[in-house]
């Protein structure tokens, strides 16, 4: 399909969203019209600002006083009032609606006496925004957003590249979920951090695998904080943070609703007969509630957009999550969960990457093409908070283990022979992790302020080479968000961290002891009230020494040669300034972004390893390049009550040690990025219970690429890696909910639309010459139908 009929498909698809922004099926009652809700407990005051600006309906507040209690999370496809009556719960007030879109809130006495005159109420600021808003959070740097339950309905992501589909800044490599691997601003995950349900991640096992391997099925939202994090976010945000959210029984029930039910969901994708299956119980009791979650699909290899089949990308996965819950009617809740992702399948021989061409004499036996790839993570739970917290007592206790393990054949090189099959090989990441912190809440805002702990340990399992690394961490640590005055609001705290070290062996400088100090600030004012907004961030974050990966464990290595090279914290600094500006369902925003991490520690199994531009000999344990990102964003978005257009734009340029990165080199560190053009569209016409919408992903070619260190001193001087080539990604879909007793939605997606031949930005080796990239899969038909009972 030649470029002029794309543009021209493109263009159609915009347009005919746009037009569909005139067909509003406007309620009358704003009370009944039905939002895609999701606010976290906070000071009600901030809840309720929310509130108006998902749901376009003003609240009023008898008399002066100041609203001092936290609200009840919200988070579903609610009616504003079903959702304003849930967010009260507990605190102390009730509300009346006078008129559709106007409710006047009061304590139960005041509920009894006299109707204030007019100019006794005052009105909280109306923020209007109309269908499915993209929810942030109240204070962040710019760049902070969250992938809510509503986006994730939206998307039926079946891996994380669909889950942060549409954020140009978000990028996924590899098109397996078994090696996927999340980067924000152009930086690796781990470098972030990186929680579940509250629970701290440590999965650097494998530098060919995914490093925190999540099935979307299990999540309710996620979110991302690029660059300055706040310091309750955990140890280790070197460029910010990552927090998933699992599912739980209120994302069916509703809070306070006792019932029980279940949901069944199918999929079937064309390109490589892959089945998915799901099913989901759950129950609630007296306070007591329990929900089950199991997901398992199976299929093989797919292909690619030229047709060719993709050796090693079959599909073998089980993932399932169980949750176990009691809230006294004080508000007392305690929370026990576990989730299990398996993965057990043929993968490329570099499960990152489809092949890999070595140099080797023709009579000897080259690496298999694939072999087989045992993944395992779990995840276990325990929280304990406050539903209806009471002005300064809002606790949160959180306690949890985690691990990670992958096991492979390994092939050894055998002269004369080739690579021959010697052993196998198990790479096993653990973390036991906790906190314990209080949310104080007064006029101004909250404070929360905590302490944490996590010992991390990360173990090679193999009988030549097997050996280990370990770290344990505890910290203090306070984050203020306020609003000082009428229209500034701030977000500001530190970290102090005390760290111990421990290497793969006694050599030299195999154990240290140190701490360093953390601090953010992130503020928002609005220039001119109700329309432009400026934002800010900054951080500074001592991270520690960073466990290396474990498949490349070296028991011999040093870790203080005496000259230079030793283990240093890693430290980072990064710098973000925006402007927002909201107009009824119009908002168009900015931000320009610089982040810089010293002594990014990325180990190599060498004893002694040369870094690959200066030259440079150091401990192969303790090689730690320089990593610097800079860039810029830009977005906008038109959403009316029942659809939206989004458009955002992002430009990243990265560098290890002063040159451009590239995927090899910036293994668990960085991966180039350039340019992401990102459109999103979707419309649902309520008559027909239909929802109509795709997405669109434009990458230019991007030529920034890193000079190939064997040209260096070459004759004919250095010489760059080829150019990291262009593509363009459109994908579809049309969804259903027929009315019957049972809620069900039926789903047709069409992925890559042009059957385009690709491999993701993010993705190992496109610069190579002798990488084969694992490539995307080409056209492709998704089925899905999905009940709730």
């Amino acid at each position: 399909m030649n470029e002029t009929t794309r543009a021209a498909l493109l263009a159609c698809c915009v347009s005919t969203a746009v037009v569909a922004s005139t067909v509003r099926a406007g309620a009358d009652d704003a009370r009944a019209a039905i939002h895609a809700i999701d606010i976290p407990s906070k000071p009600l005051l901030a809840a309720l600002a929310d509130f108006t600006r998902l749901t376009g309906v003003q609240v009023a507040r008898r008399g002066a006083e100041r609203l001092r209690v936290h609200s009840r999370a919200v988070s579903g496809r609610l009616s504003a009032e079903d959702a304003l009556a849930r967010m009260l719960e507990g605190s102390g007030y009730v509300y009346a609606f006078t008129d559709p879109r106007t409710a006047v809130l009061s304590t139960a006495d005041e509920a009894n006496a006299p109707e204030p005159l007019a100019g006794d109420a005052t009105a909280l600021e109306e923020i209007a925004v109309t269908g499915e808003a993209h929810a942030e959070p109240p204070v962040a740097a710019p760049g902070a957003f969250t992938v809510s339950a509503a986006d994730i309905a939206r998307k039926n992501p079946q891996s994380l590249g669909d889950l942060f589909g549409g954020e140009p800044g978000v990028q996924v490599g590899s098109s397996i979920p078994l090696s996927q691997k999340v980067y924000v601003r152009g930086l690796e995950e781990t470098n972030l951090a990186v929680t579940i349900d509250g629970a701290a991640q440590n999965n650097k096992v494998f530098h060919h695998n995914a490093t925190t391997y999540v099935d979307p099925g299990l999540l309710k939202q996620a979110r991302v904080d690029p660059g300055a994090a706040p310091a309750d976010a955990g140890f280790g945000a070197l460029a910010g943070s990552i927090a998933y959210e699992t599912k739980d029984v209120a994302d069916f029930l509703g809070h306070d609703a006792d019932g029980h039910g279940g949901a069944a969901k199918a999929t079937f994708n064309a390109n490589g007969a892959t089945f998915g299956r799901s099913v989901t119980a759950f129950a609630k009791r007296q306070g007591f509630e329990a929900l089950g979650y199991l997901n398992w699909a199976q299929g093989g290899d797919y292909d690619n957009g030229r047709g060719d089949r993709v050796r090693g990308t079959e599909t073998n996965l089980v993932s399932g999550l169980a949750k176990l819950g009691y809230e006294s009617g004080e508000g007392h809740r305690f929370e026990l969960s576990h989730d299990h992702v398996y993965d057990d399948a043929i993968r490329p021989f570099r499960a990152n990457a489809t092949k890999v061409d070595r140099e080797l004499p023709p009579t000897e036996i080259p690496e298999p093409d694939v072999r087989p790839y045992r993944y395992q993570r779990q995840n276990t739970v325990l929280n304990y908070s406050r539903t209806a917290p009471d002005g300064w007592l809002d606790p949160k206790v959180v306690l949890a283990y985690g691990a990670a393990k992958v096991k492979v054949p390994t092939y050894a090189r055998v002269p004369g022979m080739g690579f021959v099959y010697s052993r196998d090989s198990a790479g096993l990441t653990t973390t036991l992790n906790g906190r314990a912190e209080n949310a104080f809440a007064f006029s101004l805002g909250s404070v929360t302020a905590g302490v944490s702990f996590r010992h991390d340990a990360a173990r090679l399992r193999d009988p030549i080479d097997g050996s280990g690394e370990r770290m344990t961490t505890m910290g203090a640590y306070a984050q203020a968000r306020l609003q000082p005055v009428e229209r500034l609001r701030l977000s500001f705290g530190g970290r102090l961290d005390q760290q111990w070290f421990r290497g793969a062996n006694d050599t030299t400088g195999a154990r240290v002891r140190h701490g360093g100090a953390s601090g953010n600030a992130s503020g928002e004012y609005d220039l001119i009230p109700n329309l432009l907004t400026a934002k800010a961030g900054y951080s500074h974050v001592w991270g520690g020494v960073t466990l290396a990966e474990t498949f490349i464990m070296n028991p011999a290595w040093v870790y203080d040669d005496g000259a230079g090279g030793r283990l240093r914290a890693t430290v980072a600094d990064n710098a973000s300034v925006g402007l927002a500006l909201k107009h009824g369902g119009v908002r168009l925003d900015g931000s320009l972004f610089r982040t810089r991490i010293d002594n990014a520690r990325n180990a190599k199994y060498l004893a002694t390893y040369h870094d690959p531009y200066s030259g440079a000999a150091v401990p192969g344990a303790v090689w730690a390049p320089r990593v610097e990102t800079r860039g810029f964003d830009l977005g906008a978005t038109y959403e009316w009550e029942t659809g939206f257009v989004r458009v955002r734009y992002a430009h990243v340029a990265v560098s290890l040690n002063g040159r451009p990165a590239d995927t090899d080199t910036g293994n668990y560190i960085a991966t180039p990025v350039g340019g992401v053009v990102t459109l999103a569209a979707a419309h649902t016409f309520t008559d027909w219970n239909l929802t109509v919408g795709g997405d669109v992903e434009i990458t230019p070619a991007y030529r920034r690429t890193a000079i190939d260190p064997k040209t260096l001193g070459a004759a004919g001087g250095p010489s760059r890696y080829r150019p990291y080539p262009a593509y363009e990604i459109v994908n579809v879909f049309v969804e259903h909910r027929p009315k019957g007793r049972y809620e069900t939605t039926l789903r047709l997606d069409l992925r890559n639309v042009f059957n385009e031949t690709y491999a993701r930005r993010a993705s190992y080796g496109s610069e190579f010459a002798n990488v084969t990239p694992l490539f995307e899969p080409g056209r492709a038909l998704l089925a899905t139908a999905q009940v709730r009972f």
